[in-house]
């Protein structure tokens, strides 16, 4: 992964010019200048290291770095409502494929088929971590008259043998969970279970929102932190780890409101933090973007950064960064080089590597499910987010 190592190299080049050099006052280019750290967040760029990847266009799915290496998995691609009997809005292929990149995510090599016995079964909106030498997959779920709600644990060094750590880690199955990994051990937060009204009306049972924490030093053994968290229940919320805490930011407790576009949609766009899972402090109730689920956040020169997610009655169009969760600043307007809201994503993956960010396909369906190409904006592209070479 020689250009990543270049990257990476000059990432570190960078700090150490901006802890030595810098200006001490933190002062820089306006709105998103980075504060103490002499970061311009305004000079970084978006590049596409590969418009159309091997592994089909989905969302839902995860991707984690493990020695240098790009492990993608699972994630779910819509149907062709033409070619179902009747129309099913959710209808999907859902995924348990690993896919391999030595390179940034610019090629690919698929080391493990979907399906089949030995591995987790197929699954979009689960949990993906790494921990040691080893990746985990948590929970999750697929789709069906009833869907299955997922709370297995399984681990993997090198994404081709799988071994179950456990069929029932003692939480509720559920899907749009966070994962983090923290102090040497995994934390898992929040979720829902059962489908939304949005995708299966009618007689289904109503979702059930969590805002329990968990956590396990092994993804075997499963403790639980607190049942009922200070925030309220969720879905699609993000965590990250930034000094000493773990912060929860955003996320939904339902899809839409009634009518629109004059209901206040059931979104969140608060943030808080924890040094143990189960004592939360609020760091805001409002942070500056608005109020999403589906977006993603990660940890960048010392700063989070967050851009995406699902918004009616458009997708947000923002980047924003914050040192400490409580003050933002947009630093960009079109994420991906978006040149409109119809480009922006959610459902994606998103992850850190030093401080060079990536992101892997995502969604950007709308709920017109009397539109017979919807289904086709999933993607299948990668992209990486930094400051500009030299």
């Amino acid at each position: 992964m020689d250009e990543l190592r270049r990257v990476l190299l000059f990432t570190v080049f960078v700090l150490i010019v901006g802890c030595g050099g810098g200006n001490s006052s933190g002062a820089g280019a306006a709105g998103g200048s980075g504060g103490g750290s002499g970061v311009d967040f305004t000079s970084f760029e978006w590049t596409e290291l590969n418009g159309d990847a091997p592994w089909a266009a989905r969302a839902g799915l995860h991707t984690v770095e493990l020695d240098g290496r790009f492990y993608l998995m699972g994630g779910r691609t819509p149907l062709d409502p033409a070619t179902l009997p009747f129309p099913i809005p959710g209808a999907s292929d859902f995924w348990s494929d690993v896919w391999l990149s030595d390179d940034e995510g610019v090629t690919w090599t698929q080391i493990l088929e979907s399906g089949g016995g030995g591995h987790w079964a197929p699954r979009a909106y689960f949990q993906a971590v790494v921990k040691g030498d080893a990746m985990f997959v948590l929970g999750g779920q697929d789709f069906g008259i009833m869907s299955n709600f997922f709370n297995d644990v399984w681990s993997s060094t090198d994404g081709v043998e799988w071994t179950q750590l456990t069929a029932d880690a003692g939480w509720e199955g559920r899907a749009g969970l966070r994962a983090v990994t923290f102090k040497d051990e995994i934390y898992i937060f929040g979720g829902s279970q059962f489908d939304d009204a949005a995708i299966v009306p009618g007689e289904a049972p109503p979702r059930i929102y969590y805002n329990d924490v968990w956590k396990s030093a092994d993804g075997a053994a499963w403790e639980q932190m607190t049942a009922d968290a200070p925030w309220e229940p969720r879905a699609g919320a993000v965590v990250v780890v930034k000094d000493e805490f773990m912060y929860l930011l955003g996320g939904e407790r339902g899809f839409l409101c009634d009518p629109l576009p004059d209901c206040e949609l059931p979104y969140f766009n608060d943030v808080w933090r924890s040094e143990d899972g189960a004592n939360w402090e609020l760091v805001t109730n409002s942070a500056g973007w608005s109020p999403r689920p589906g977006h993603q956040c990660a940890v960048s020169f010392d700063h989070i950064v967050c851009w995406g997610g699902f918004g009616l009655p458009t997708n947000p169009m923002d980047v924003w960064v914050s040192p400490d969760g409580a003050v933002w600043e947009q630093v960009s307007d079109s994420p991906w080089n978006a040149q409109s809201t119809d480009d922006i994503k959610y459902d994606f993956e998103g992850i850190a590597v030093g401080d060079m960010i990536y992101t892997f396909g995502g969604d950007r369906e709308t709920f017109d499910f009397e539109d017979p190409t919807n289904y086709l904006l999933v993607d299948n592209d990668v992209w990486r987010y930094a400051m500009p070479a030299p």
